[in-house]
């Protein structure tokens, strides 16, 4: 199924001529449960790695909030959902009393204690094609762009925990058939499903922090009075007109949400600046962004959590790469 975001409901270059000139695409790439190959582009799926190459691995110190394992995280996600499909009348238990042992087993994770202090292998977080992701800079002589990532929350501020390659697909000829996993994860929100993709480009603006501070005040100013007004929701900047929701490759980055926007120095490496590549949200679209929801998705009960990712509390964690050097290691913000 082609996800196609609608037309946004306004032209804010109408509003505002100067963002004309500040106009970007970005590459949606509406990723949605399925069985992807290695030859796919995907979210969690399996990446096409050399078998003579190392797998990656994480030395960082982990601080678990829970520990649980990957197996544990499949189990909890395949019980709940053939539960959420089974018919069942009003005031009965979602979890068969079998189900419920399993469950709350689940939950009640693994001491910390018991998780390893040799380096952990890091899992797929995502693989992407050039051929399907018209915004993906691939450096001269690659063609994809593969992302892991050690599932504890030192994510949020990668070091060794999240790692770009990028490849060529062709130089793989003897493909690795069983990546190693780690023995444990920090917390199922950070296990992707795997979800096939269905990219799809459009056009952006920058959020407030990215633009001058008078032409910020004057937008922001508009949003103010969109909120006092008595008529009918009209389209605001930050939900409607500006940065698509989700899962994306390029653009601009996402909006800051409850910390300050970074700064100059926060967002540079080697002396040049950092660019987003990847945006990895919470949520596929939310209550102030639902305008951007593909138009085959208008149904309320659709999934907007596909991949079942939960950055923080609902936030959106930013990958940010340098635009001197790309085999630089990514910088993360959670947003």
């Amino acid at each position: 199924m082609t996800r196609t975001t609608p037309p946004r409901p306004l032209d804010v270059v109408s509003l505002f001529p100067e963002l004309a000139a500040r106009a970007r695409t970005a590459t949606r790439l509406h990723p949605r449960p399925g069985d992807p190959a290695v030859h796919d582009s995907s979210v969690g799926g399996p990446l096409l790695w050399p078998e003579d190459e190392a797998w990656p691995r994480c030395g960082d110190e982990h601080e678990p909030y829970g520990l649980t394992t990957l197996e544990d995280v499949r189990t909890r996600r395949r019980i709940l959902a053939a539960a959420w499909q089974r018919p069942r009348s009003p005031g009965t238990n979602l979890l068969t009393p079998d189900e419920k042992v399993v469950v709350d087993r689940v939950d009640s994770g693994y001491d910390p204690a018991l998780l390893p202090v040799e380096p952990l292998p890091l899992i797929p977080l995502a693989q992407l094609y050039a051929r399907d992701v018209p915004d993906l800079p691939c450096p001269p002589g690659t063609d994809m762009l593969q992302v892991l990532w050690c599932p504890f929350d030192e994510i949020m501020d990668a070091r060794s925990a999240v790692r770009l390659r990028w490849r060529q697909s062709t130089s793989v000829r003897n493909m690795l058939m069983n990546p190693p996993e780690p023995a444990f994860v920090g917390q199922g929100c950070y296990v992707p499903e795997p979800c096939v993709l269905h990219p799809e480009q459009v056009t952006e603006y920058p959020a407030y922090h990215e633009l001058d501070d008078k032409l910020a005040e004057r937008i922001i100013s508009r949003e103010r009075d969109l909120l006092q007004s008595p008529d009918e929701k009209q389209p605001s900047y930050r939900g409607d007109l500006s940065i698509a929701p989700g899962w994306k490759v390029g653009g601009w980055a996402a909006f800051f949400t409850f910390r300050s926007p970074a700064g100059p120095d926060e967002l540079r490496c080697c002396g040049a600046p950092l660019e987003p590549l990847l945006t990895i949200p919470s949520d596929e679209w939310d209550g102030d962004s639902r305008s951007w929801r593909p138009i085959a998705e208008e149904d309320e009960s659709v999934d907007h959590t596909p991949t079942q990712v939960e950055i923080g509390r609902g936030y959106t964690l930013q990958v940010y790469q340098c635009a001197a050097l790309q085999e630089h290691p990514p910088v993360t913000i959670m947003q």
